[in-house]
């Protein structure tokens, strides 16, 4: 075989390979919520995401909404924890105890929920705040940990053992 017909074969090779991985990851692609710049609501994408989203709404619902324009600490950050408690801090500095939960309902998705206590000689009630963000992307290395975007802020007020 001669070195043109070679190099013709495995260009006609890369290219069906190209085209196979391209069909694959189409068929595989998981949906990501496109966020409304209005009101920063994911709008869901297909049936499934809708569900998902309804559940996801009346749990918000008793949650009072905290707008993200009256916040002065950056919306994006690598770890979801410590941005949400960045949030916190700017918002309503405190030096109670907080418990801090990170759970990622889905891939692109992450919800943490702040849990701020009072101190023992406070009579405050105690708050709980819960932070939803979705994935904004990647820095430029490959290897970085995803870039994590806050999309919608709530508060509400628990009452203690005493209530």
């Amino acid at each position: 075989m001669s070195v043109k017909l070679k190099f013709f074969l495995i260009l006609i090779l890369s290219i069906f390979a190209t085209a196979g991985a391209g069909v694959y990851m189409i068929q595989y692609q998981t949906a990501i919520p496109i966020v409304d710049n209005i009101n920063a609501q994911p709008q869901p994408l297909s049936d499934v995401q809708h569900s998902q989203e309804i559940v996801e709404d009346s749990e918000r619902a008793q949650y009072e909404n905290i707008p993200l324009e009256s916040v002065n600490s950056p919306l994006q950050g690598s770890d979801p924890a410590k941005l949400a408690v960045n949030l916190l801090d700017d918002f309503q500095p405190t030096k109670s105890d907080r418990q801090v939960e990170v759970t990622y309902p889905q891939p692109n998705q992450a919800l943490v929920t702040v849990i701020q206590t009072p101190s023992q000689g406070d009579s405050s009630t105690a708050m709980k705040y819960r932070v939803e963000m979705n994935r904004f992307g990647r820095s430029l290395l490959s290897s970085s940990p995803p870039i994590w975007q806050i999309v919608w802020v709530g508060s509400k007020s628990q009452c203690q053992a005493e209530c």
